[in-house]
């Protein structure tokens, strides 16, 4: 835990000192943020601030990653997958999430990839990802956690489709909460703090390290984050943080208790899947079109209602925090 905590103070410094020259390479290669007209019209304020700041984190928890592990690797091969598996996976969806969002710019300006093919993406990513957790890590088992009960269940073959469901629906679902300045960057880095003290109590070395390397990363990036913000997440970052949180929910067995601790993502992706289906159902059936939020995803709910955006952020963050401790009490139970 030292170690971890150190790398990620680390990670925090010296992406703050790159953080400027990146805002101001992304504003001179004008990757500004296209916005959506059905989005909330508050947000037109933002448009044209650099919008793949993902960047920055990705890249840190990468370089960063790389070094403290690359000694650990060749010694230990046989658990290089507790490191490999979460930063290939990042990487991925990260390259996934920049091609969308540079679509979402310069091709197809406020729309980005088509969402059936990012769905297929995004799933062939998950699928295999899922594929190694089950044959490499778990050595052919499904494990899970379940609070109260002293052992490991093992769900068998079953295992696969949920696995890959969970790291494909977790970078969804931090995809929808990255729409106001700081949420998705803290709600993230609460995540992966949680699960890296949960990493610690079960000695996981290599994960603990993952995690807080990419807690100081958001930290860094939340600096030019904050509102009004110098630059935004992007699906770059936000495809890929939610994935990588995919990976470590189920690397650590505690992949059940992860709807509580990423309970605002969650709560998020239902928002959108309501709003969404009662439109259409409602308009089928009814022959109206009645939605039970002013605006999805959630939080754009209570920006029409009035609220600031920091106020927003705020209380989302003390949630997702609170959130975060019932997890890792359910996990040490």
């Amino acid at each position: 835990m030292p170690f971890a905590l150190t790398a990620g103070g680390i990670t925090f410094l010296l992406a703050i000192i790159w953080g400027s020259p990146f805002v101001e390479l992304m504003r001179r290669l004008k990757l500004g943020k296209q916005i959506r007209i059905e989005g909330p019209q508050s947000h037109m304020t933002k448009m044209g601030t650099p919008a793949m700041g993902g960047i920055l984190i990705i890249i840190w928890v990468l370089l960063i990653s790389l070094v403290v592990n690359v000694v650990q690797i060749v010694k230990q091969i046989e658990i290089a997958e507790s490191f490999v598996i979460p930063v290939a996976v990042m990487l991925a969806y990260a390259v996934l999430g920049g091609i969308d969002d540079y679509q979402g710019i310069r091709q197809r300006p406020g729309i980005g990839m088509l969402a059936r093919y990012k769905i297929v993406y995004q799933a062939i990513i998950a699928i295999m990802a899922a594929a190694i957790l089950y044959w490499i890590t778990n050595r052919g088992h499904g494990y899970l956690a379940i609070p109260t009960v002293p052992f490991l269940l093992d769900i068998g073959w079953f295992y696969l489709p949920v696995a890959a469901f969970i790291i494909a629906g977790t970078a969804n679902a931090v995809n929808f909460v990255d729409g106001l300045d700081g949420l998705a960057g803290m709600i993230s880095a609460t995540a992966f703090a949680a699960y890296g003290i949960i990493a610690s109590v079960q000695g996981q070395s290599f994960l603990i390290t993952f995690c807080f390397i990419t807690v100081g990363a958001c930290f860094a990036f939340l600096w030019y984050n904050a509102h009004p913000a110098q630059m935004f997440m992007g699906d770059v970052g936000s495809q890929a943080l939610g994935g990588a949180l995919g990976v470590v929910a189920l690397m650590t067995n505690q992949w059940f208790i992860l709807p509580i601790i990423a309970v605002i993502p969650v709560v998020t992706t239902l928002s959108v899947m309501l709003q969404v289906s009662s439109a259409v159902l409602t308009r089928r059936y009814l022959g109206r079109d009645w939605r039970p939020f002013r605006m999805a995803p959630l939080h754009n709910h209570f920006v029409q209602l009035g609220w600031s955006e920091t106020q927003i952020v705020q209380r989302w963050w003390l949630i997702g925090i609170l959130a975060a401790m019932v997890g890792i009490a359910l996990a040490l139970i």
